[in-house]
């Protein structure tokens, strides 16, 4: 078999993905930024979460991604943007929250792939934590019996007999809580906690020593609040020292400045607010970001990227999902 000079078989089946993606994104001062969100990477998969990313899974969206992007560093494609200076097919990429595997799974594969990744963590999980949500998730998936009875604290009876009825318990129980104020949301999960007693796992999320480990391996770390609240339920000064305290945190762990925000939950109008958006502004980040779908471009607000994640299997399926987003104009404030 034949092929171009200077090109491996594997190389020539990219061409028509590369071809497409800098017809969408050029570059310089028509440049388009994507910006991909991940959470966790597992080092098998999940049969509660099959669609939770795992190591194997993770490394071929990096390599995909690796092969049909120019990936660079968030505070530098921030830069460029600015200055009508992104290079073609441009894109980034992230990480919420925290969680223990990024450190341990996410960064050998992105290393392997030399690429770089800024990790938002949600300060007050570090060193033992767990997030509201992870506790709910790990409760109903060691739940004994065929039966979840929660009708003594108002929250119904669930059939638990096999993983898609507790997958659905999950969703439910998520989608209930999540837009609860902070300290009523937290009441409801201990009380959970004291109606299902079960041992809960304690090393969901990074250490003081992993988030240094990540950062001195060349990473960025950016801030995400210290407890991970709805910014939109609370008063302007409450969502002020929720983003300063996960700033000032981190900074103290990775002794270097904190300069880039992730919004919890992100969506625009409904998680977060323009008074929040000038917070962090003020509180002296150059860039945040939201998870409003689409890419950014010279004239977008810094300080509402948008991020996207694709799920798809496959070449052609990744190419059709980075390319639908590129044209997606994205809802911000």
């Amino acid at each position: 078999m034949t092929t171009l000079k200077g090109y491996t078989p594997n190389s020539l089946a990219l061409l028509p993905s590369r071809r497409l993606l800098t017809l969408l994104s050029p570059g310089g001062l028509e440049g388009r930024l994507s910006i991909l969100i991940f959470h966790r990477v597992l080092p098998h998969l999940d049969t509660l979460f099959p669609d939770e990313g795992d190591m194997k899974r993770f490394d071929q969206q990096i390599g995909q991604l690796a092969a049909c992007f120019n990936v660079i560093p968030l505070f530098e494609a921030v830069r460029a943007l600015n200055k009508g200076k992104l290079p073609p097919r441009a894109a980034c990429i992230t990480f919420d929250d925290g969680y223990a595997d990024n450190a341990d799974v996410a960064l050998p594969i992105l290393r392997k792939h030399g690429v770089h990744a800024t990790f938002f963590v949600a300060s007050s999980f570090l060193n033992g934590g767990r997030m509201w949500n992870d506790t709910v998730i790990e409760l109903v998936r060691r739940a004994p019996g065929r039966i979840l009875d929660l009708s003594s604290i108002g929250m119904g009876e669930f059939e638990i007999e096999n993983i898609p009825q507790r997958r659905l318990v999950i969703d439910n129980l998520l989608a209930e809580l999540k837009y609860m104020p902070l300290e009523s949301r937290q009441s409801k999960v201990d009380t959970l906690c004291k109606v299902i007693p079960v041992a809960l796992p304690r090393n969901l999320m990074m250490t003081s020593d992993q988030v240094r480990a990540v950062h001195q391996a060349g990473m960025e770390i950016g801030a995400h609040t210290a407890n991970h609240p709805i910014l939109a339920s609370m008063s302007n000064s409450a969502a002020r020292a929720e983003i300063l305290l996960g700033k000032e945190t981190l900074e103290d762990i990775i002794r270097a400045p904190v300069r880039l925000f992730a919004y919890p939950n992100g969506k625009p109008g409904q998680d977060y607010l323009l008074d929040h958006v000038r917070t962090v502004r003020d509180l002296g980040f150059n860039a945040a970001v939201s998870t409003a779908h689409g890419v950014a471009r010279s004239n977008s607000d810094v300080y509402q990227l948008p991020r996207f994640t694709p799920w798809a299997r496959g070449l052609a399926r990744f190419t059709f999902q980075m390319a639908r987003n590129l044209v997606t104009k994205p809802h911000i404030l």
